[in-house]
């Protein structure tokens, strides 16, 4: 049974398990999304209840915008495969008025200073990695590479593909990068990207050893990919540390990305010299960590969700052309201090691919400098939630500080 709840979230008690609160008030929430977070609730080790962001969508596993609090054990795939996948965003002393018009000099620059995309299925001479990592990128690896190679002498599989060589890298898929412009005409540097190959190798075999786990000890499970870890089991132990590693991996390949996006933009001769402002966001929205709730030491799993306690910058992106917000968290207990990661998919990329057309994503991007071609159709505003229909639903969770439009977007 659904009751509304007098703030702005739903609560949904689950037979057989904790409740659902869901910040999807005027936002899709649709049934196959639903039947996922029911049987994430099923399962015995959660913690008081799933909370369910207003970007929610079915995802691998877990479900896209879920909150997952747990005693005792995690579950690999309710991290997914992008572990650490976040933003980061720097505001800069330059104003609108200080770009040129022609924006296309300013997305060829970050494309030049920045891999992105895939070629070659990953291997050699693949765009989207480096051939050989510049110095900045060497030496950001060495605080990275005692713990890959404590990691790869346990699970050697790991090392099966790029490490070093996708740091400082966007990679393809909703990774991107944008220049913005906020509610007083301030230049904003706003990129999304992960733990790239390590950290997908990371989880897809993380989640598989859950899986023959779970068929040794003939665990009935309401999904197969819920299988979990025990805590005090050796592999609990491992995927943690592991997990942990792929994180500080995908923030740093951020800062180097922003770095990168700096020198670029540094270097247009149209652009005026320019400092960076304030404070730098720099959120996961894919991870887990140990945290304090309800009087107890738990592990809280957020799978498409951003952590929003009380002054907590984030980062809320829209798509490709709608607006993003800077916030600041309001630490509402019930959400287990969380907000959403985005504006979440209306649609899988199959079906926006069948749905819109080449000139539906030239007229929903208009104004904006970025890919116009079929390649990106799948990323089209149109495949996502109205992104103030989910800002509205999460009200008591965040509070806007800024306001973004993007006028460059460059995507992997």
């Amino acid at each position: 049974m659904t009751t509304p709840n007098d703030r702005t979230h739903e609560i949904t008690n689950v037979q057989d398990g904790v409740p659902i609160r869901s910040w999807t008030v005027g936002v899709p929430f649709e049934e196959m999304a639903r039947e996922q977070v029911r049987r994430v609730a099923s399962m015995p080790f959660v913690y008081k209840w799933v909370a369910v962001m207003p970007d929610v969508h079915a995802g691998l596993g877990a479900t896209v915008g879920s909150v997952i609090p747990t005693l005792g054990a995690v579950i690999p795939s309710a991290v997914g495969v992008d572990i650490g996948c976040g933003m980061m965003a720097a505001r800069t002393t330059l104003r609108a008025s200080d770009l040129p018009n022609d924006r296309r000099s300013l997305r060829l620059a970050i494309e030049r200073a920045v891999p992105h995309g895939r070629t070659n299925n990953g291997g050699r001479g693949d765009k989207g990695a480096w051939g050989t990592p510049p110095a900045e990128v060497r030496e950001a690896w060495t605080a990275l590479d005692p713990g890959y190679r404590s990691l790869i002498s346990r699970y050697p599989k790991i090392d099966r593909g790029p490490a070093i060589e996708h740091l400082g890298t966007l990679g393809t898929g909703n990774h991107f990068i944008e220049i913005c412009i906020d509610e007083e005409d301030q230049v904003w540097l706003m990129l999304h990207s992960g733990s790239r190959g390590v950290g997908n190798r990371i989880g897809s075999d993380f989640i598989a050893l859950a899986k023959q786990e779970a068929r040794r000890w003939y665990l009935k499970l309401p999904d197969p990919d819920l299988a979990y870890f025990p805590e005090g089991s050796e592999r609990f132990v491992d995927y943690l540390q592991a997990v942990t590693w792929a994180q500080q991996y995908a923030a740093t390949n951020r800062e180097l990305m922003m770095r990168a996006v700096v020198r670029a933009l540094a270097g247009c001769p149209q652009v005026p010299a320019f400092e960076l402002v304030g404070e730098v966001v720099n959120c996961h929205h894919n991870y887990v960590a140990r945290e304090h709730h309800y009087g107890r030491d738990v592990l809280v799993t957020r799978k498409g969700a951003v952590r929003a306690r009380t002054g907590d910058l984030g980062i809320i992106p829209g798509s490709m052309g709608a607006r993003s917000y800077i916030t600041r968290g309001l630490g509402n207990p019930e959400s287990f201090m969380s907000c959403s990661h985005g504006a979440g998919r209306a649609m899988s990329r199959t079906a926006a691919k069948k749905a819109f057309t080449l000139e539906d994503h030239a007229r929903a991007t208009a104004g904006v400098e970025c890919r116009k071609d079929a390649d990106v159709i799948d990323e089209t505003p149109g495949a996502y939630k109205s992104i103030d229909a989910v800002m509205h639903a999460q009200r008591d969770l965040v509070e806007v500080l800024h306001t973004l439009r993007q006028i460059v977007c460059v995507k992997g």
